[in-house]
């Protein structure tokens, strides 16, 4: 039976922090709250929680994810960032904002497997997502709750948990989040370069 977990949106119970990261770390496919609206979640071992967020989103097995990471020695550790990439990164996080960076040569054995050209990270600032992330003291998979079929408020923690709550193991509810979407900052190239603007904008100049 799915779980909803209610907390405080700045200040969680650390009993319900544990109780979803143990979920987690069991395999689990989980909702959590962002600064930029609510998002799927698992961990990086967990095949059979990529695979549900894969059909629930109805993506193709190319679909590229993003890695949520604690500090910016994480990205650091999945990611080549040289200078100019590293200042950005320090400057814009955390935040609601995505960073598209090449892979480093320390990936861990998935993400070696998928043999992505890049890869989406992103340093969250929702107090309860960088809870959860402390408490698993690792790097966690994510996608948005953007689905096709479900004209649903992503950011609406009622909403969200009606259209999605029986398709998941677990949800930390921390009430309604800031809208989304993320900005996404391509640093792949020569000069980096906004591709999405989100809620909050940047600029570059």
């Amino acid at each position: 039976m799915s779980e909803r977990l209610r907390v405080h949106p700045e200040h969680p119970a650390p009993r319900h922090v544990k109780a979803i990261a143990e979920r987690l770390t069991a395999g689990a496919l989980a909702i959590l709250p962002s600064d930029a609206g609510y998002l799927l979640a698992w961990t990086l071992d967990a095949r059979d929680a990529e695979d549900r967020a894969i059909r629930l989103r109805r993506l193709d097995n190319k679909h590229p994810f993003t890695l949520l990471c604690r500090h910016l020695s994480d990205v650091g550790r999945l990611a080549r960032l040289d200078d100019a990439a590293f200042r950005l990164v320090k400057a814009l996080t955390p935040g609601p904002r995505t960073f598209i960076l090449l892979p480093g040569n320390e990936l861990p054995k998935r993400l070696k497997q998928a043999k992505r050209r890049t890869l989406g990270c992103r340093i969250p600032e929702h107090p309860v997502l960088r809870a959860v992330l402390d408490a698993m003291g690792a790097p966690l998979v994510s996608t948005s709750l953007s689905v096709p079929e479900y004209d649903v408020p992503a950011h609406e923690a009622d909403a969200v948990a009606e259209a999605f709550l029986r398709r998941v193991d677990c949800m930390l509810d921390a009430e309604d989040c800031p809208p989304g979407p993320t900005t996404v900052i391509d640093c792949s190239g020569s000069e980096p370069q906004v591709i999405r603007q989100g809620w909050t904008e940047v600029s570059l100049d």
